[in-house]
């Protein structure tokens, strides 16, 4: 039986097919949904961890068990995860483990533009890169097997455009290998130094012996059409080629693209008069070409950054430019805005009121720096606004300690927020630090985390006290704020920044697109008060506009309007109407 699946509901496929019996994730886009699809499957047991790096360190100790195992995240998540994946990659299984990680080629949705195959080759473990849904559950199958055969975690690395796009895909039964048995070995799974000493080399005879097995590996493919115009690529490249130039180009698919073959890559290269590579973001597989003395033509042409197409490849190989249609006027841009209703909307305003500095995080109060909130300074990774404030406030002293404030969600804290904020009290660093506590894992789309109360499944589970939490790891004054009640937050602010010691106010308000949210009727406009000021305008919100006032209106300026299908009532526009024009 066929399915159009998307990559990442058949990678979850390949991890059922394959008797894979244990998931630990964090969701991280475009990896999110190969953890949410695989949790549908009962056989498997599958949760959310509270980071990459505890995920990878649990799926690690469910293949020392002899169990097969799985890992997701995206690309920077695998920064998170790196301590434990080069261990393992000294260590070995015991069953298969698989690690999938999704790249972001074009920032879709990411703060950079990370190439995940610097950290196979880095970490010394085999990497296999599908092409579309099918290979998503295929290569997912293989990569098991040769986890078990080479005694290495395998990667398998996505991108968002496989990862988020359908194929059809061919369903096979379920098959669960016999559990390899544990049984005791200091020498394999005890990494300290004599241990490890003792491990390398083994290491580098995997290598070497996965880089034979990639000479014939049925991973890695070789089809011979038009030999004047070879092209080696791996993942989405292929298509995009394949797309492109048809039957004009001879193709090599690298499957495994670490470690990569070499006489399967002289012998295509030998065939075919000008061999391009086609490879997005860096040049891995041009360098290994170029050192073994294969003569390829890659960057030069197709660059460093951003993603790949059709369009691209016809134009840089075949000289084809894309009749391209254009609009007569200029299309304004529509930047992502935080939903109608989102409680750190009252938040950032108060924020930016005050004019403080705000070291920001990762989640959607990230689009706080955006026009017209303008509220934030910095963003760099996970958990960094309340370690990068301190530093801040440590090196400028009470000039910025009473000025400035680290923003965090709930889950972000939980993921590698707190540890930052021990590293605050430890180092008695007068700082103020925000949770914004909407009650879910909001960006990637609505997972559960250790504060909301409910695992992976929905069921009920330990929930974290954020209160309580703060208090234990030394910060006496926490405080609670509805963001909704602007006046209050901004009070609540003011005091806490006033103050000689380091504070956490807690910004409690549930997302607005939560299903069990209860909203208030939406607003609306009294047009005999409105006097255009677009005072309303200055919270952003994506309900309310601006429009002509209607024939026979003798006021003065725009009349400003509440889109009905989008306002929830949450009243932030209503605080800020000083004409009182905005009404129930």
């Amino acid at each position: 039986m066929k399915k159009l699946m998307l990559g990442n509901e058949a990678f979850a496929r390949g991890l059922y097919e394959a008797g894979c019996e244990f998931v630990s994730s964090y969701p991280g886009t475009p990896s999110t949904e190969v953890t949410e699809f695989a949790a549908k499957y009962d056989e498997m047991y599958a949760e959310w961890a509270p980071n990459e790096k505890v995920a990878m360190e649990a799926a690690l100790g469910a293949s020392i068990a002899g169990k097969r195992s799985f890992c997701g995240m995206k690309h920077v998540g695998l920064n998170v995860a790196a301590d434990p994946l080069y261990t393992a990659g000294y260590t070995g299984v015991n069953g298969g483990m698989v690690i999938c990680v999704a790249d972001d080629p074009g920032l879709h949705s990411s703060q950079n533009e990370q190439d995940s195959r610097h950290h196979a080759i880095a970490s010394k473990v085999l990497m296999v890169e599908p092409s579309d849904s099918q290979e998503c559950k295929d290569f997912t199958k293989m990569a098991y097997e040769l986890s078990e055969k080479f005694d290495s975690p395998v990667i398998v690395r996505l991108s968002t455009r496989i990862a988020h796009s359908q194929s059809a895909v061919e369903l096979c039964d379920r098959v669960v290998p016999e559990a390899k048995p544990y049984v005791k070995n200091p020498a394999k799974f005890v990494m300290m130094p004599g241990n490890a000493k003792r491990r390398h080399p083994i290491v580098e005879q995997k290598l070497r012996d996965a880089a034979e097995y990639a000479e014939t590996s049925p991973l890695n493919k070789v089809e011979y059409n038009d030999t004047s115009i070879g092209i080696i690529t791996a993942g989405n490249c292929y298509l995009y080629a394949k797309e492109a130039l048809g039957d004009k180009a001879s193709y090599l698919k690298l499957g495994m693209v670490n470690p990569l073959p070499i006489n399967i890559i002289k012998d295509f290269a030998a065939k075919c008069d000008k061999v391009y590579v086609i490879e997005e973001l860096d040049d891995i597989i041009e360098a290994h070409c170029k050192k073994n003395g294969i003569n390829v033509i890659g960057k030069e042409l197709f660059g460093w950054e951003f993603e790949i197409s059709q369009a691209i490849v016809r134009e840089k190989i075949l000289g084809i430019k894309p009749d391209t249609m254009t609009f007569g006027e200029n299309v304004p841009v529509r930047p992502p805005v935080m939903c109608a209703g989102c409680p750190h909307r009252g938040l950032f305003y108060c924020l930016s009121q005050l004019g403080v500095y705000v070291s920001g995080d990762i989640g959607c109060y990230t689009l706080g720096a955006a026009a017209p909130l303008s509220a934030m300074d910095t963003t760099i990774c996970m958990g960094a606004s309340i370690s990068a404030l301190h530093g801040y406030n440590k090196a400028l002293g009470a000039e910025a300690e009473h000025k400035s404030v680290a923003v965090i969600g709930d889950s972000t804290f939980m993921h590698s927020g707190m540890t930052s904020l021990v590293n605050v009290a430890y180092n008695a660093s007068n700082t103020t630090t925000i949770i914004l506590d909407n009650s879910i894992t909001g960006m990637t789309g609505h997972q559960q985390n250790p504060t909301t109360g409910k695992n992976l499944k929905g069921d009920p589970a330990a929930a974290v006290n954020l209160e309580e939490l703060c208090h234990a790891i030394g910060i006496k004054s926490v405080r609670v704020t509805d963001p909704y009640d602007m006046a209050s937050t901004k009070k609540v602010i003011e005091e806490e920044l006033a103050k000689d010691e380091p504070s956490v106010i807690i910004s409690r308000r549930p997302c607005a697109l939560l299903k069990y949210v209860k909203h208030n009727p939406p607003l609306h406009v009294d047009a005999n008060k409105c006097v255009g000021c677009k005072q309303c305008l200055k919270i952003g919100c994506p309900a309310i506009s601006m429009k002509d006032r209607p024939e026979g209106d003798t006021k003065k300026g725009r009349l400003s309007v509440i889109n009905h299908t989008q306002c929830v009532g949450c009243g932030i526009c209503k605080e800020m109407c000083k004409p009182g024009a905005i009404v129930d």
